[in-house]
């Protein structure tokens, strides 16, 4: 007898360069071609997910992306080892039982401030820079749990806003300066200087 109902769930766990962030990557869309991050509980309301995981004491920031969610705990919590058993349980039930992960009329709510897709009132620059952090940056970083999003760009100062686990990681400074900022310069003449902006 073949059972029908809610697949499966499978949640695996993989390292971040940021040892405060644990990815836990599932084998379903979460999010589909989208990422959203919420840095504290009183954000989160557009995801009953990511509301129900500051119910546990050591979260202190949840970032969902297509098929991960990137949980940044508190610096007083000893080890990931701990608490990843419970925190893989819970999501497995949770996506399981098909409960809501994002609630799309509540993001539209939201102030969107930063954002990689290109809008009609974007000129040459900031679309060729979109596109750079969409086809290039994008797919590395969310390798790692994270999400680089564009916030300005003014006189040859590109302001980008960390995600996930590249906020707070102590090498996503290399990652920003070495990494992003050469590709940009080499590619978009016009770009002098990326910076990272805090939320």
């Amino acid at each position: 007898m073949i059972k029908t109902g809610n697949p499966v769930i499978s949640i695996y766990t993989e390292m971040t360069p940021n040892p405060e962030t644990m990815k836990f990557v599932a084998n379903k869309l979460l999010y589909p071609g989208k990422s959203i991050d919420f840095q504290d509980e009183t954000t989160a309301k557009p995801s009953p997910l990511a509301q129900e995981l500051f119910t546990f004491p050591f979260i202190k920031s949840v970032f969902i992306a297509s098929n991960f969610i990137t949980l940044t705990k508190t610096s007083d919590t000893e080890d990931w080892q701990d608490v990843i058993p419970t925190i893989k349980q819970f999501l497995k039930e949770y996506l399981e039982e098909g409960k809501t992960v994002v609630n799309e009329e509540e993001v539209a709510t939201m102030k969107s401030e930063s954002s990689n897709t290109v809008s009609a009132d974007d000129n040459d620059i900031v679309v060729r820079i979109k596109e750079l952090l969409e086809n290039y940056v994008k797919p590395a970083v969310e390798m790692d749990g994270g999400a680089i999003q564009f916030k300005s760009y003014e006189n040859g100062k590109v302001n980008l806003m960390m995600q996930g686990s590249c906020s707070g990681c102590p090498s996503s400074m290399i990652t920003l300066k070495a990494g992003i900022e050469g590709m940009m310069k080499r590619m978009i003449p016009e770009v002098k200087e990326v910076v990272a902006e805090a939320e």
